[in-house]
């Protein structure tokens, strides 16, 4: 098979999956769910085109109290004429690997962003929603630790043409102070 080939069926095996993934969000999306962060409906079609392309990846991981460096790579593209972004997240000295699936909600105005860990497979639902005010984007996600509520967000900022930063943090008190724990700092190739 055809390089041109291969890349066609790649293509449409990453529109499938994004298919598949816009109805388990139709399905798993809760308003209420979407509403309690209230994240800016500013979205709009393209909005990930930074993020289209082949890149490596610096990665910083905070792991019981110390930091933790990592090399790692990802391929992006954007599909449906700017309304999905699918990325092949790699990290070949770990044997890990997963997929950042991003969905763009054009009645709400706001992006679900969902993870696929290759190890299991499955879509994890429900997705953080956000959206980029000013050249920054916001994903908040409710969790619990124990019996602790806790808010995972994930920023992109410090956009250019050749190089991103996508950084979490994680709060335990409502949002008043943050605990950052994964730094990405993203590097066209």
């Amino acid at each position: 098979m055809g390089k041109d080939a291969i890349e066609v069926q790649r293509r449409t095996m990453l529109q499938m999956t994004v298919a598949l993934a816009g109805a388990a969000q139709m399905a798993a999306a809760s308003p209420a769910q979407a509403a309690a962060k209230a994240p800016a409906a500013t979205g709009k079609p393209g909005d990930f085109d930074f993020l289209s392309g082949h890149w490596k990846i610096r990665h910083r991981q905070l792991k019981n109290g110390a930091w933790d460096a990592f090399e790692g790579e990802a391929t992006v593209h954007g599909l449906l004429a700017g309304v999905a972004s699918v990325e092949e997240l790699r990290i070949p000295s770990r044997g890990f690997s997963g997929m950042g699936l991003r969905l763009l909600d054009l009645e709400k105005k706001l992006w679900a962003d969902y993870w696929v860990n290759a190890k299991s497979g499955v879509l994890v639902p429900p997705p953080s929603w956000g959206s980029f005010v000013d050249g920054v984007g916001i994903w908040d996600a409710d969790d619990t630790e124990g019996s602790v509520p806790v808010i995972y967000r994930g920023v992109w900022d410090q956009i250019t043409p050749s190089s991103c930063r996508w950084h979490q943090a994680s709060s335990r008190d409502d949002g008043r102070t943050w605990q950052e724990s994964w730094v990405m700092h993203w590097t066209r190739v």
